[in-house]
């Protein structure tokens, strides 16, 4: 207990300096960063000690004391003392412990004063404090079930982080709204705030992952796999390497993209340690697709249907059925030269050769396979296998590595941070200006003198 007080004593001078500092955001950043260690050591004599100890208005302490104990209302002004900042950080710690507690509404209600608080007070230095009030009021309304009540309060509270330039509680806010119609399936409704709204560009990088991510899941479930990709490339590479389930939850949704797209995902990523036990289910789905049997695809599906459920993913892994089948077709073309549409039907547990017959010819029209069918004899024929560099493929695999070169350097070049004021050291002092003046005084009284002199 005593060295989790210390290091809320580090944390709140860090809030202190904020308050006066040009860069409020970095020194708040580090003081929320702290509580990552003792979160799970927070108990109620601990949040009391707390509480008793840094806050010092008697109606904040009371009022807080009184939600832990018996989850009372909390009721005070909103004042914007010299102890903003640690006041929103204990009322911030306290928010934690009830949910950790499971007392949820109570949680919800502190979370909520919180909220209110913070744009009643609003201080540059309490920026990224509003955005931790916000996350954590969303994350208790869903946890309570009634997220969809404070819906109307996000959209109030992100128009007017745009207008104010807060860019924390602007990405946050967006991402928490996303969230939320993604849980309840209004994929165009999250579609639309995405496309109308703007996510700042100096956003955190742990929002700009979960940015990212979104976009990835809404072009996947609206079959843009291509910007899908590119964007769920850009979450995992963006979140910080300690978030585990998030790079978990990104991962498996990249891999069935890229089934989709008609690539396999590298093996050497189903055995990094922190994803191995998570993507197992994924691995052998990804086998069962590589191998083109529609039989072992439907009984992997069956073996982990629960997994793939609560994972969201069951609609989309549905859709990789016809990417068996591609598998299955340039199996065979690649071992005959010529077989029967009976057998192919056979081989892919079709249910007659008509049906092979139709797959095969849509898989011809794709660019899939190189064969041809001859209907009258009711036969596929293969082509012969043409030199792949007499076609346009290197071009498009060596353009797409381009591209995302250049996007790289783009997104290196926009995350570039420069000290404050970095470019008064450019600009000259009041005694470099004297003296220039002086020397330019001196030079044009000797041009004087040398033309009355000539």
């Amino acid at each position: 207990a005593d060295q989790v007080v210390a290091d809320l004593k580090a944390a709140v001078t860090l809030l202190r300096r904020a308050r006066t500092a040009a860069e409020p955001r970095a020194l708040v950043t580090r003081a929320l960063r702290t509580t990552v260690k003792f979160r799970s050591l927070l108990d109620e004599a601990l949040i009391t000690r707390v509480v008793s100890e840094f806050v010092k208005r008697k109606s904040v302490q009371e009022s807080l004391l009184g939600a832990v104990a018996s989850g009372a209302q909390l009721e005070f002004t909103f004042d914007s003392s010299d102890e903003l900042e640690v006041e929103l950080f204990v009322q911030l710690l306290v928010v934690l412990h009830l949910i950790d507690t499971k007392k949820i509404t109570v949680a919800a209600g502190v979370a909520q004063r919180l909220a209110n608080h913070t744009e009643a007070t609003h201080r540059r230095s309490s920026d990224v404090l509003s955005a931790r009030a916000y996350f954590f009021l969303a994350r208790a309304k869903e946890l309570e079930g009634t997220s969809q009540t404070i819906r109307g309060a996000l959209h109030n509270a992100l128009r007017k982080a745009t207008l104010r330039s807060d860019v924390d509680t602007q990405a946050t806010v967006m991402n928490t709204l996303v969230r939320g119609y993604l849980q309840e399936n209004l994929v165009e409704q999250a579609h639309l705030l995405l496309t109308k709204a703007t996510f700042p560009a100096t956003a955190p990088t742990n929002e700009a992952a979960r940015y990212h991510y979104y976009l990835g899941r809404i072009g996947a479930v609206q079959l843009d796999y291509s910007d899908a990709q590119r964007n769920l490339l850009q979450a995992t590479r963006k979140a910080p390497r300690g978030a585990v389930g998030f790079l978990q939850t990104a991962h498996k949704l990249a891999i069935i993209v890229d089934m989709l797209l008609g690539s396999l995902p590298e093996r050497s990523l189903f055995r990094q340690p922190s994803l191995r036990r998570a993507l197992q289910p994924y691995l052998e789905l990804t086998q069962a697709v590589r191998s083109g049997d529609l039989s072992r695809f439907t009984a992997t599906i069956a073996t982990h249907d629960a997994v793939f459920k609560r994972d969201g993913n069951y609609t989309l892994i549905l859709r990789l059925r016809r990417n068996v089948i591609k598998s299955g077709l340039r199996a065979i073309c690649l071992a005959y030269t010529r077989i029967s549409l009976a057998d192919v039907a056979a081989r892919l547990k079709l249910d007659s050769a008509e049906d092979a017959e139709y797959i095969v010819a849509k898989a011809i029209r794709d660019g899939v396979i190189e064969a041809s069918v001859n209907h009258a004899a009711g036969y596929l024929e293969s082509n012969e296998v043409g030199d792949l560099y007499a076609t346009n493929e290197p071009q498009h695999a060596f353009h797409q590595r381009a591209v995302f070169c250049l996007r790289l350097h783009n997104d290196c070049v926009k995350a570039l941070r420069f000290p404050p004021n970095s470019q008064r050291r450019f600009l000259e002092t009041s005694e470099q200006r004297r003296e220039r003046e002086l020397q330019e005084a001196e030079m044009a009284e000797e041009l004087e003198g040398d033309e009355d002199a000539f």
